[in-house]
């Protein structure tokens, strides 16, 4: 089998990331798992400007659609114990609104607890899996980036100025992008011990304040406004009525919706 083709790039950090660029993969998250199980290395990154999404349809159920974008994972071998690994969704959600408020002039907004919104509706999120090879360490972690692209959000004019920056008439919008989302996660990837750099960050980006949710408490589903983020936890402050002022800590036990009312930064 042919190797893929990859580029390396130095971090702000001074470390070396290994990119394999692919136009289309049915999913980079697949691949970089399986390149962590055959001892690929720390920073090795798959990204892909497409990827294959499922979809319901009316006439034939479940269907495959393709979608455009920046669709990246990510393998990790850190040093860090699983448990000082709990903002690292946060961080890395700061790292990727970060990068692309460099691309778009629309309001970008963060959910809980790794989604990003734009415009108020939402188009991207990060996903981490880790395996284990103790109870205190990682034999590695998986940090998925992935964001829907359309011109709306990411207008032709704005993505081609920036775009100018770069030499190569080869490198797509999506793979600057990636590249910027990777330079900010490096920046702040050696601050995941003490957390207020991109924290701060985080809840000013935050967009669902306000906003009334379904959570599941007490064994039922119940109304809950949510007021903020916690910045030491990263945990979920919500309002509960006659339960009171309720922390959330894992989002399974809540439903956000998909589209917001963005408030101003």
């Amino acid at each position: 089998m042919e190797a893929p083709h990859t580029i390396s790039i130095r971090e702000p950090d001074g470390s070396i990331v290994t990119f394999e660029p692919h136009r289309l993969l049915p999913s980079t998250s697949r691949l970089a798992k399986e390149y962590a199980a055959n001892g690929y290395p720390d920073r090795y990154v798959v990204f892909a400007e497409k990827q294959l999404r499922a979809r319901q349809t009316a006439s034939r159920g479940d269907d495959v659609e393709t979608v455009s974008g920046m669709f990246m994972s990510m393998i990790l071998r850190p040093s860090f114990f699983p448990s000082q690994a709990s903002l690292l969704g946060a961080m890395s959600s700061v790292a990727l609104i970060r990068a692309l408020e460099e691309h778009t002039d629309r309001p970008l907004g963060l959910g809980w607890v790794t989604d990003l919104y734009c415009g108020g509706v939402r188009i991207g999120n990060v996903t981490i899996e880790g395996k284990l090879d103790s109870f205190t360490a990682y034999e590695h972690l998986i940090i998925s980036f992935s964001v829907i692209m359309d011109s709306e959000n990411f207008p032709p004019r704005m993505t081609d100025m920036i775009k100018q920056v770069f030499d190569s008439e080869n490198t797509s919008i999506s793979m600057i992008m990636a590249r910027n989302v990777l330079d900010k996660f490096f920046r702040y990837y050696p601050t995941i011990k003490s957390s207020k750099k991109f924290m701060d960050t985080y809840v000013s980006k935050f967009a669902l304040r306000g906003v009334t949710v379904k959570c599941e408490l007490d064994g039922k589903k119940r109304s809950c406004k949510i007021i903020d983020v916690d910045r030491q936890s990263g945990s979920l402050i919500v309002d509960a009525g006659e339960l009171g002022i309720q922390r959330i800590t894992s989002p399974s036990l809540i439903s956000i919706p998909k589209k917001i009312r963005l408030r101003k930064q």
